[in-house]
């Protein structure tokens, strides 16, 4: 197969799955996740908000999109369980906020 076609075609692929995923994932706003915390940022000088990145019970790290937080909360480290309310969405990561701020 010419290197044109397979590049054409890994094209169509991707586009298509991208699609899929997004659609998916735009499914998950508003409700709400249990996720463990993967990495717990530092307080941000401004306002003092941590941030985290998560993964869902279904997401395989270093495969599969992540889940990130605005502002965990002072006390939370790497490997917590949390429940997470979903707020927005892209093509292959979630947002939002703990459920229980």
């Amino acid at each position: 197969v010419p290197e044109a076609v397979k590049e054409d075609r890994f094209q169509r692929i991707m586009e298509r799955t991208a699609a899929i995923s997004a659609a998916k994932l735009q499914a998950k706003i508003g409700r709400t996740l249990p996720v463990i915390l993967d990495e717990v940022g530092e307080p941000d000088e401004e306002d003092g908000s941590i941030g985290a990145t998560a993964r869902s019970q279904a997401d395989a790290p270093e495969i599969d999109g992540n889940v990130f937080l605005r502002d965990v909360g002072a006390g939370r480290k790497a490997g917590d369980m949390i429940d997470v309310m979903i707020e927005d969405a892209d093509d292959h990561d979630l947002y939002g906020v703990p459920a229980d701020s």
